[in-house]
């Protein structure tokens, strides 16, 4: 299952590049830190705030990229991208995708901190 979720290639690239204990670093910090950024996407999106929103999104686009993350970034970049005009209903799906994602890619994270 991690191998259809976070692409290996990217992973052991990063690890190669950066080492192992790093990576560990990298990938516990993410994991603490993804869970504020997706309050502050809703919290953007909540009280308007657009700029407030697409930074939000770039960032969980640019962790998602580090790490392989590949079908994370596609909604990540959408909601980075998309004029701002509130919690519609492209919002809203593209969010919903964005957490599904994200739990996915979280997962084989954990996995493969402990594998």
């Amino acid at each position: 299952m991690t191998q259809d979720v976070i692409d290996m290639a990217v992973y052991d690239d990063l690890k190669e590049a950066a080492g192992d204990e790093f990576v560990v670093e990298l990938v516990t910090a993410f994991l603490d830190e993804a869970p504020s950024m997706f309050t502050e996407l809703r919290t953007a999106l909540d009280t308007g705030d657009a700029d407030g929103f697409r930074r939000a999104a770039h960032s969980i686009k640019s962790n998602a990229n580090i790490f392989g993350a590949h079908a994370l970034v596609p909604p990540a970049r959408e909601l980075e991208l998309m004029e701002f005009s509130g919690a519609t209903t492209e919002v809203k799906m593209l969010m919903s995708r964005l957490e599904t994602e994200f739990a996915r890619a979280s997962d084989a994270l954990a996995g493969l901190q402990h594998g």
